[in-house]
């Protein structure tokens, strides 16, 4: 399970996360990163820790399959948060195809995205 620190919660992050985030679509989800934009050089200024947060519509299914969906990708990011820049913010929104995907698809598309937004994939 992803620690509450790492949890992204508030509307605000969120919205942060979307619009001013990079975008990295996979045919099972969309992972948007906003980076960690804290100044090294002000004194006094702690580096928060990187937060996550999750969209599953009711495109994905009924309630028991979104809550399925967001506990493995939850479990999923638990491992990848240490990847990410202190301070940044992501959001992975679940496409339709992720409540009847397994645990293994969910990981590659999850990692595909990750891997692109942070530079190590082509376009």
């Amino acid at each position: 399970m992803l620690p509450t620190e790492h949890r992204l919660r508030r509307r605000e992050d969120f919205a942060t996360a979307v619009r001013r985030g990079r975008r990295a679509g996979r045919p099972l989800l969309v992972v948007h990163l906003r980076s960690g934009a804290t100044d090294p050089h002000v004194p006094g200024e702690s580096t928060p820790p990187t937060r996550a947060g999750f969209v599953v519509s009711k495109a994905v299914g009924g309630a028991v399959v979104r809550n399925e969906v967001k506990r493995r990708l939850r479990h999923l990011m638990r491992t990848r948060v240490a990847r990410l820049t202190p301070g940044s913010l992501v959001v992975v929104r679940a496409l339709p195809g992720a409540g009847d995907a397994d645990h293994a698809q969910l990981a590659r598309d999850l990692d595909a995205a990750l891997e692109r937004l942070l530079g190590g994939g082509a376009r």
